[in-house]
């Protein structure tokens, strides 16, 4: 078997382009990355469905369908808010999702990939995003928003893991 670079190595995982035991993890995440990426996509065009609909009649008539009451607090303070939206909020709201759904589009396919760059990106996003999920967390306690911080720690941790693996062995 003829010698690699480590340039070849890196960009393959190893000369076969498999890393034993460790692409189920890398697609776990990848898959969890893209699955996040068609979610703010769909978050976004469906927001941008009510730049030229009113958004208040529409929360209106969803209401009647499921028949909640409007007299709930929860129910009345959404539609009240809901005619405080501006087309512009809209866009702007549509513009950071499809941002956002770039950067895990961006993190999957690399992680799909096997790319070390990837790794690394997403490392550096989910170190990023741990503060602000704790804050939030911190000033509105509910159980659902324990699992945020929890899996993006679980995948820092894996990919701090995975790199100091890489790199003991030389790959990265």
């Amino acid at each position: 078997m003829a010698a690699h670079t480590p340039a070849q190595v890196l960009n393959t995982g190893d000369v076969t382009g498999h890393i034993p035991g460790h692409d189920r993890g890398l697609l776990i995440i990848a898959i969890f990355k893209l699955s996040k990426a068609v979610f703010f996509l769909a978050i976004a065009a469906g927001a941008m469905h009510f730049i030229h609909h009113d958004l208040g009649q529409a929360l209106d008539r969803l209401v009647a369908i499921l028949n909640l009451d409007t007299e709930n607090r929860f129910v009345s303070l959404i539609l009240g808010k809901a005619d405080l939206v501006t087309h512009h909020r809209i866009r702007q709201f549509s513009m950071l999702s499809v941002g956002y759904a770039l950067l895990c589009l961006t993190e999957g396919y690399g992680l799909v990939r096997r790319r070390v760059w990837a790794e690394y990106f997403t490392l550096w996003l989910s170190t990023a995003f741990v503060p602000w999920e704790i804050w939030e967390l911190i000033r509105h306690p509910q159980w659902w928003r324990i699992a945020v911080p929890v899996i993006n720690l679980l995948i820092v941790a894996y990919l701090v893991w995975l790199l100091r693996r890489k790199r003991r062995q030389g790959i990265v």
